[in-house]
């Protein structure tokens, strides 16, 4: 996988890959405020949760750093309550499929606690779900599931795509003062990208253009970025310009930098890894045909997953995600569109 994504960064960086900058965020955040706690299963294991959390519970003690059996609705609900009583928790789960054996602390108490209490409570948690898909890991370990949590209102959604932004928006997630869903893919894991050594955070809710272009435009989430500009220099050597917009944030979504960028392009491409019914890309393509009507030259298109299971053998898993060769079809096609 290519590892080209350029940001902005302060000038003293040097590079990490996406796994590092999650544990040095963890290392920073539990060195400077003994507020914030990390609880889940398989925290000391790297085959759960690959580079991110090396060495965490040898620096910080197995207080703060807790690995729990598998009980995914109760460390959820303790990291709740922990949040209500002026903790910073951060709960993991090593899988996001698991995720859903939480559904109702997360939806039903995280989300609606400040609502339900007149103001007087907030839950600054952060639940991070890991997407661990491919390696023929099939349907029940291989979910994405952003759009299940998107759909809540009192949750806020964010998917860094960088090394850069998994260290800051993690950062962010913490102090944000709302429950926030952080969702990291394994396939960055190995990714690199300038990371200052400051503690910094990325702003929850803005968009970052990867790629200028004025011919199409392309949203496309996590690991999509990658295949979006690969797609993209493939592209360029045909005359096609295209222009990658990162929301890094599904929920709040900056649609001011999309509807901006379908205004100069007046075609959009929506790419995210999950399934395409009433998904993330569902939801950018309706806000686009809700508010930009008049700027679109063709049909918006989709580039996600087929509406299936994961599958489990290596080859049909080829066939199932989507590619940079998907990307590139799909501006032709609206290109195409007369």
């Amino acid at each position: 996988m290519s590892t080209s994504l350029s940001v902005k960064a302060p000038v003293a960086v040097r590079e990490l890959d996406y796994g590092s900058a999650i544990n040095e965020g963890f290392t920073q955040l539990l060195e400077r405020d003994e507020t914030v706690l990390l609880i889940g299963q398989g925290l000391y294991s790297p085959w759960y949760v690959g580079s991110s959390m090396v060495a965490l519970e040898k620096k910080f003690g197995t207080a703060r750093v807790i690995d729990t059996p598998v009980s995914e609705n109760g460390v959820t609900g303790i990291a709740i309550g922990a949040a209500m009583a002026g903790m910073h928790p951060v709960v993991i789960h090593p899988r996001m499929d698991f995720m859903v054996l939480a559904t109702d602390q997360i939806l039903n108490q995280a989300a609606k606690a400040h609502y339900m209490f007149g103001g007087a409570v907030n839950v600054p948690m952060v639940v991070r779900g890991i997407i661990n898909r491919g390696g023929e890991q099939a349907a029940q370990h291989s979910q994405a599931l952003q759009s299940y949590y998107m759909h809540i209102p009192g949750l806020k959604v964010v998917m860094p795509s960088t090394a850069y932004d998994a260290k800051g928006l993690l950062i962010a997630s913490v102090y944000d003062g709302n429950p926030v869903i952080y969702i990291d893919d394994r396939w960055l894991y190995g990714t690199r990208d300038p990371v200052p050594e400051e503690f910094y955070k990325v702003p929850i809710g803005k968009g970052i253009v990867r790629r200028p272009g004025n011919d199409v435009t392309i949203v496309a989430t996590s690991y999509m970025n990658f295949e979006a500009l690969a797609g993209a220099a493939k592209l360029a050597k045909e005359g096609i310009e295209v222009e990658i917009i990162d929301p890094r944030t599904v929920k709040p979504l900056d649609e001011e930098l999309i509807y901006e960028s379908v205004a100069k392009t007046g075609r959009l491409v929506v790419a995210d890894a999950a399934w395409r019914s009433c998904g993330a890309a569902a939801e950018i393509s309706a806000l686009v045909a809700e508010h930009s009507f008049r700027d679109l030259k063709a049909p918006i298109q989709r580039v996600t997953l087929a509406e299936a299971p994961a599958p489990s053998s290596s080859s049909l898993e080829k066939a199932y995600y989507p590619w940079a060769a998907d990307v590139v079809a799909a501006v032709r096609r609206t290109i195409d569109y007369s």
